[in-house]
């Protein structure tokens, strides 16, 4: 673990440096253009497995007994319990005694792999390109909305947003079945990459200030975009064919994640959203599977969350205390830990009283990180711009909503996909993997200008609201 924390302090020293916002842009780019061509070998075998299993089904169901000539019925022998494949004759009479056929034997077929050069397979031509096309037309109608926009709230809140559209677009490409979910997917996609490329490459321009620098630096982003345009289809053939369809998707989305984190300031707007998401997938989903294996009363499946909400309380009041002595980012970091242990166990349980202490540790860890995540914002305010919070808040709570709207929708997808036990096993490992990045947290660098010029003179300089919008730039 030495080695990942160096980064991490490496990362944290270099927050304020040009570098480290080029390598944000530059992992953006090459994930969103890898979640873009990695879909290139997938979706078109995929949709056609998909749709030759409907049709060979619906083949398999109109064959019945009394077909015409060459169907097949099983006969079972109640004298060695042996059972053959008996065919019958349409011209056999129903009155008359029932003569056999010779008994046959299912001829081996050797079935190549290839698809046969059908219709079917002709006709996959038209919905691959309107999924493939989804993407780029939803992108062009949503550019226009998201360049302004950046112009008024400034680049890092487009940016994470764009980070997080593109991880559920990238989860429900994991587990979507249907050309209907895979085609909302790809439009979702179009979006995210809208907010990631137009607020990356903005965001280069403003702190590139020089025209050879600017042009360098972007040539370095854009080669995150053509490595991602060489990467995405041959590692998507490839992990499609030995791992399954899934696990490129869930690769690209942990690496979402992960770049989405590197903002220092952003930790807290994440540590907030992934914290709640858990408790927000537990919601909808936790219900349901009391139901399929533990056949709960109904008071039960309310009675369940009492555990979380009531830790919450106390966890909330106790931290507001404790986290300024032991540290926010600290008490943050270890609610991370905590929150993801807690939802790995809820699976484990088998009755309603084994989900009383998974739920517990939920709710207090998540109230031990947002006890220490709201000072931490206020905090992050003084110390690098205007003392003005009622915006910063409203970004905060953006970030709460977003845990409470992901969490659900994709929850209940995940859960249907794979199940209860995988849907606690993801968001688990995530908040784990996410806390150590609260360490960035421990000693955040000041503005510049706020370490020079005294506090009221920064007053008199600054534009209150864009910002403390702009305080997680």
């Amino acid at each position: 673990m030495y080695w990942y924390f160096s980064l991490l302090t490496w990362l944290r020293e270099e927050k304020q440096s040009r570098r480290l916002i080029l390598l944000i842009v530059f992992i953006a780019l090459l994930l969103d253009n890898m979640l873009l061509t990695v879909v290139v070998p997938i979706i078109p075998s995929y949709l056609y497995s998909v749709d030759d299993e409907a049709a060979q089904s619906v083949r398999n169901h109109s064959m019945s007994p009394l077909s015409p000539s060459g169907t097949f019925q099983s006969i079972v022998s109640l004298y060695d319990n042996t059972t053959r494949l008996t065919g019958f004759s349409p011209q056999m009479s129903t009155a008359g005694p029932m003569t056999p056929a010779p008994t046959s034997v299912m001829p081996s077929q050797n079935k190549s792999d290839c698809p046969k050069a059908d219709d079917q397979l002709l006709n996959e031509n038209v919905k691959v390109g309107l999924l493939f096309a989804s993407k780029a037309t939803v992108q062009l109608i949503t550019n226009p909305f998201i360049g302004p926009l950046t112009n008024r709230i400034g680049y890092q809140i487009p940016m994470f947003a764009g980070f997080c559209i593109m991880f559920v677009s990238t989860i429900m490409f994991a587990f979507s079945s249907s050309y209907t979910l895979l085609f909302l997917a790809r439009s979702l996609q179009g979006v995210g990459s809208s907010c990631s490329s137009v607020a990356g490459m903005g965001m280069l321009a403003s702190v590139y200030t020089d025209d050879e620098e600017r042009g360098n630096a972007i040539g370095i982003a854009l080669g995150g975009l053509a490595m991602g345009v060489l990467v995405g289809p041959p590692f998507g053939s490839v992990m499609y064919e030995f791992v399954g369809k899934t696990a490129p998707f869930l690769i690209l989305a942990v690496l979402a994640v992960l770049d989405g984190g590197e903002f220092i300031n952003l930790c807290s707007l994440s540590s907030i959203c992934f914290a709640n998401m858990a408790i927000a997938m537990l919601e909808p989903a936790l219900p349901i599977w009391m139901m399929e294996t533990m056949c709960p009363r109904t008071w039960q499946l309310g009675a369940a969350f009492l555990p979380a909400s009531i830790s919450y309380l106390i966890g909330t009041n106790i931290f507001a205390v404790l986290a300024h002595k032991m540290g926010r980012w600290l008490c943050s970091l270890i609610g991370m830990l905590l929150v993801g242990i807690s939802i790995l166990c809820v699976p484990l349980a088998k009755d309603i009283y084994g989900l009383i202490v998974p739920n517990f540790g939920v709710g207090f860890a998540i109230g031990m990180v947002d006890s220490s995540m709201m000072p931490i914002m206020g905090y992050l305010v003084d110390l690098r711009h205007v003392s003005v919070y009622g915006s910063v808040y409203a970004i905060a709570d953006v970030a709460f909503c977003m845990g409470f709207a992901i969490g659900p929708s994709a929850g209940g997808a995940i859960a249907k996909s794979i199940g209860f036990p995988w849907l606690m096993t993801i968001i688990g490992v995530i908040d784990i993997l996410f806390a150590p990045l609260c360490f960035f947290l421990r000693n955040p660098p000041a503005n510049e200008e706020k370490m020079v010029r005294p506090h009221n003179t920064a007053l008199s300089n600054e534009n209150p609201i864009k910002s403390n919008f702009n305080m997680f730039y």
